[in-house]
């Protein structure tokens, strides 16, 4: 493995730099940040500091300051705006000085908020909308988080990160250093009587990989056998209950469009064409224990964790091809017809898991990375299982790279 050439930018006051308003450090030091940086640091990234209010020539102590419509304001009425720009393409240079595609901001600040800032009265009140940094950078094309999602994705034995293994990726199960076993039939609202399919195994493996707390799933059941979706996302809702807040969904998939067999494919988003919906069952919604079964399912695919899946397959070499995934009932391979639908709905590839299961995963507040194993061009009249299993145990070992990898980069306590 090369020298690492992965950047990004941090709010200094998130790793403890006096630049607040009121010339201190963050009251409480952002712990998840400064370990997250040190670790990134010693795998080779360029962890930048940036304070965006600073770069834009404000002074430390100084005045608070909140966004009201579209420009920022003291506390004693003066028009801070022109500064709060200037900080924000200062910051937005340096990102780009040094290669960074990641941002972790400081949340509710004028500058640096994400979703939500203060609103300009001074009262601690908030408004939905982006600080002025943020905005940029999200313009910009940079994916931006805080702290709060940085706390919160951090793995930890009490939050472990759930990997749920398609086919091709059994041999991760056994890199697993295991602390415990727990059968699939002791899962709640697993069907006890399933048979896995070749390439899976009903045996959760609780350990540790790269170091990092983990609960692994080697093997699931799917729809096409007949299972309900209170059956197929079990194991989310195991994951939840043991504490997970990162859940990696992977899956073998044919391509829809050019994409070659033997290609590990980053799902960014995705399309549930099964007929089923797991938050369309009472039964499945008061097992997940959620409000309501209205999600909304915009941006389900954590692009925080696809930011270290982009890095753990670079330094892995391994070619990481985004695009969107479609889920479909199975069992038969799909028709020449249905690829070219699948094409013009915007596909890219094509499978029968991971839909009930991610819709799951969101509505219970995971932060969810999703890998496939491409292992046959869809549509071909040749295409059968035993060649799909063995492309994709060809690729596994690329994609389990991947996994280890976002681990390694996630780290944790």
């Amino acid at each position: 493995m090369g020298a690492s050439t992965h950047a990004i930018v941090i709010s200094s006051c998130l790793l403890g730099a006096s630049c607040r308003y009121d010339g201190g450090s963050k009251p409480v030091l952002e712990l998840a940040c400064a370990r997250l940086a040190d670790r990134l640091s010693s795998c080779g990234w360029t962890v930048a500091p940036v304070c965006p209010e600073m770069d834009g020539g404000l002074a430390c102590p100084r005045p608070p300051a909140e966004r009201w419509g579209d420009r920022v304001i003291t506390i004693e009425g003066a028009d801070v705006t022109a500064a709060y720009r200037t900080g924000a393409l200062r910051t937005l240079d340096t990102a780009r000085a040094i290669g960074a595609y990641l941002a972790i901001l400081k949340s509710r600040s004028p500058s640096c908020g994400i979703g939500s800032v203060y609103d300009g009265t001074f009262s601690g009140a908030l408004t939905r909308r982006d600080g002025v940094t943020a905005e940029l950078l999200k313009r910009e094309g940079f994916t931006v988080v805080d702290e709060k999602l940085v706390r919160f994705c951090e793995p930890s034995f009490e939050h472990p990160v759930a990997i749920v293994l398609g086919s091709g990726l059994g041999a991760l199960a056994d890199k697993v250093r295991p602390v415990r076993r727990i059968p699939y039939e002791d899962i709640e609202g697993f069907p006890a009587e399933a048979i896995p399919v070749e390439g899976h195994r009903f045996e959760v493996i609780v350990g540790s990989l790269e170091g990092v707390p983990v609960v692994v799933y080697p093997g699931r059941v799917h729809l096409y056998q007949g299972y309900s979706a209170l059956e197929v996302t079990s194991l989310v809702r195991h994951a939840h209950r043991l504490g997970c807040r990162d859940i990696v969904l992977t899956c073998a998939s044919g391509a829809v469009g050019d994409i070659e067999p033997g290609t590990v494919g980053l799902i960014t988003d995705q399309l549930n064409l099964t007929g089923v919906n797991p938050l369309a069952s009472a039964e499945c919604v008061a097992a997940a224990e959620i409000d309501s079964p209205f999600i909304a399912m915009a941006d389900a695919y954590s692009s925080y964790l696809a930011e270290f899946a982009r890095a753990a397959a670079a330094d892995a070499g391994v070619k990481l091809v985004e695009g969107v995934y479609a889920g479909l009932l199975g069992p038969t391979y799909e028709t020449a017809a249905e690829v070219r639908a699948l094409k013009i709905l915007g596909a890219d590839y094509v499978g029968m898991s991971t839909v009930c299961e991610a819709i799951t995963a969101h509505a219970l507040g995971m932060e969810m990375l999703g890998l496939t194993i491409v292992t046959n061009k869809a549509g071909l009249s040749g295409n059968a299982h035993g060649e799909v299993l063995a492309m994709a145990d060809d690729t596994g070992e690329a994609a389990c790279s991947v996994i280890m990898g976002v681990l390694r980069n996630l780290g944790g306590k």
